[in-house]
């Protein structure tokens, strides 16, 4: 499954201590979890990544591997575009229900 994790900084938005850690080699991802892409804001207040595992409790444990840093963590399941059209096409051409 892939999960969009949205992480908020706190009101200093310093960043240069997660950087430190990334550089340093960890990014505290338990066996299953895997890092697939992230972006910053440009004022470094959200971190937006998509990661992808099959056991929830991977996420879980990877959230408890970065407590101490100033930050909150959102989850949420998503579903690629591919995906979704796929599921979406055989609705297509089905008349609309009122």
């Amino acid at each position: 499954m892939l999960f969009m994790v949205i992480e908020r900084f706190g009101p200093r938005n310093d960043m240069v201590p997660i950087y430190r850690e990334l550089r340093d080699g960890s990014r505290h991802l338990p066996d299953g979890l895997k890092y697939i892409a992230s972006w910053i804001e440009p004022n470094f207040s959200r971190c937006f990544q998509v990661m992808e595992c099959d056991d929830l409790r991977l996420l879980q444990q990877w959230v408890l591997e970065w407590r101490g840093f100033d930050m909150t963590v959102e989850i949420v399941p998503v579903v690629t575009s591919d995906e979704t059209r796929a599921v979406v096409a055989p609705y297509l051409d089905r008349p609309d229900r009122k």
